[in-house]
């Protein structure tokens, strides 16, 4: 199984539960996992270039999904604008619809270089708390999808929803020093993010979508 993985810190729980779980278990030793940006991860989905990814939920509402996401209550800080002259990020999908949705004209910037901008005292707009203003609810960012394999990515998806997944100091260490932060912020960061999807953020989504279709 071709596995698509978005290539932010959002989704390092996942990728520490994916690896762990490709060698625990024998039937998994086949699955390969690709990490890339948004937009590049929803591309390789729509070819079937990969099985299972997370992709953009702005991009989901066709395609058959779990109900597991990347979800945001309030604030998020790795999806930000910064007011000004309309610029979309080509890494995003669901932010640059976002923005457009609620109205802000800007700069999208999304993932680590939006938290590390964030970090270093950045002044913007957190998309994710404009659409909690707007409509009291969490946003759901990306979703975990399947073209093939079914069975394998809903037991993946559930059995992830379930763990309590803790972070190695040393791949804390790597990956803070990759992105230019520490281990204790990448930490903090992480307390704001959410995977399963409850009533609240399957509500949000379906808003959402419900929108978007109507642009």
């Amino acid at each position: 199984m071709l596995f698509g993985s978005i290539s932010y810190l959002n989704l390092l729980p996942f990728q520490v539960f994916l690896k762990r779980n490709i060698k625990s278990n024998a039937q998994q030793m086949s699955l390969r996992h690709n990490k890339a940006v948004p937009s590049r991860i929803n591309k390789a989905f729509k070819r079937k270039e990969v099985h299972a990814a997370f992709i953009s939920s702005v991009a989901s509402g066709r395609f058959n999904c779990t109900d597991l996401g990347i979800v945001a209550d309030k604030k998020v800080y790795s999806v930000l604008l910064i007011e000004g002259e309309n610029q979309p990020d080509p890494a995003s999908a669901t932010s640059n619809q976002l923005a457009h949705l609620l109205g802000i004209q800007g700069k999208v910037l999304i993932g680590d270089a939006a938290l590390k901008y964030y970090l270093d005292g950045g002044k913007a707009i957190d998309l994710a708390q404009a659409w909690y203003e707007k409509t009291s609810l969490p946003f759901v960012f990306a979703r975990l999808c399947y073209n093939k394999h079914e069975k394998s990515v809903q037991k993946l998806a559930k059995t992830f929803a379930r763990t309590k997944i803790k972070i190695p100091q040393y791949i804390l260490k790597n990956e803070s020093e990759k992105r230019g932060i520490t281990s204790k912020q990448l930490t903090w960061y992480l307390e704001h993010i959410s995977y399963s999807l409850d009533w609240k953020a399957k509500r949000s989504l379906k808003l959402f979508l419900t929108k978007v279709k109507k642009l």
